[in-house]
């Protein structure tokens, strides 16, 4: 069974997606002032028509016809907002309210009824199969992007806090190069010294603030979780050679497919011109790339900020050898340069 959406999901970054949440940040910032304080009544219905107003244009500039789930999903967002981000005596002054709360709280209850619904479709209908199935069974409650965040973090929680000794993710029928045994004595020292700047930092810090050294102790903590979980991930993401093409890995951070017939050839030592060229994509991370794949046609610039397509891709293997050799068998033609 599909299931289908009512509204579609803007193709591209648009700058009315993140305007709103800023708009309510700076009027819940407002409600602290001693103005907003001395009459609570007024300033929770101003933060409240703010924030419905600004979750609703943001939705109309990024859709020109939204669907009706999108506009309650929209003001169901803007009552969260308003519950979450007042400060208790402007709460309190909205509960008492009731004809205020109306809109905001039957908004919330249909999209959570709604989304709740869905979701137990999903669940009837699961498909182990699909890659997308947790971000799209999350996307019925959640925003899409905010769901699809979810998901990769716990991915990486898991990947990082219990993912021991597993085995390289490598498909049936594709071929594995590994590219961890340069980079990950490398970052795991890094990863040492971060735990002695760490635990230095957290005692400096804990001397002058102990609110900031928690804080900062809890960040650092996160940050030492992702870092593990990038190098178990340099393990477990080999590059591949599958049946369609050259599947690019580098950990957690790069997993792009290039077909055969997209790279017009591959060349060993790259030179320092060629690595550093502005269409040159470098996923060799920490260390000097070892092989380059020239390609044709280009792949599309990364992002807006690198506006050259990419025309090449440069990698650290550990056996580039042998990867020049199977790569030869693939492609069609002879277009394998230089020694290994």
């Amino acid at each position: 069974m599909m299931i289908a959406r009512s509204t579609d999901t803007p193709r591209r970054f648009s700058p009315s997606a993140i305007v709103p949440p800023i708009v309510i940040a700076g009027a819940a910032a407002l409600l602290r002032l001693p103005v907003a304080l001395a009459y609570p009544r007024i300033a929770a219905l101003l933060f409240l028509w703010i924030a419905s107003d600004a979750m609703m244009l943001g939705l109309i500039a990024r859709h020109r016809r939204p669907g009706w789930r999108a506009g309650v999903a929209a003001l169901a967002a803007a009552g969260m907002a308003v519950f979450s981000l007042s400060p208790p005596p402007i709460r309190a002054a909205l509960l008492t309210m009731p004809w205020a709360l109306a809109v905001p709280v039957c908004a919330i209850a249909l999209h959570g009824g709604w989304g709740l619904w869905r979701v137990v479709e999903r669940v009837r209908h699961w498909d182990r199969r699909d890659p997308d199935r947790w971000p799209d069974l999350l996307a019925e409650i959640l925003p899409r992007l905010l769901g699809r965040f979810a998901v990769a973090e716990a991915r990486l929680l898991h990947l990082a806090l219990f993912r021991w000794n597993a085995a390289p993710d490598v498909p049936s029928g594709a071929k594995a190069f590994a590219y961890h045994r340069h980079l990950q004595p490398m970052m795991i020292a890094l990863l040492l010294l971060s735990c002695i700047e760490i635990g230095v930092t957290h005692l400096l810090v804990a001397h002058w603030n102990r609110t900031l050294a928690l804080i900062l102790f809890a960040i650092s903590d996160v940050s030492l979780v992702y870092l593990i979980g990038l190098i178990k991930s340099l393990r477990l993401a080999p590059v591949l050679l599958t049946e369609t093409g050259v599947r690019i890995r580098a950990g957690i951070l790069v997993d792009r497919t290039i077909p055969y017939a997209d790279i017009a050839g591959v060349a060993a030592d790259p030179d320092g011109g060629t690595v550093r060229a502005a269409d040159s994509w470098n996923v060799a991370l920490l260390a000097w790339p070892n092989l380059i794949l020239h390609l044709d046609p280009a792949l599309p610039p990364r992002s807006r900020w690198r506006g050259e397509p990419v025309r090449a891709i440069v990698l650290r293997l550990d056996e580039p050898g042998r990867f020049l050799d199977e790569l030869r068998v693939r492609l069609d033609t002879p277009r394998v340069t230089g020694e290994i």
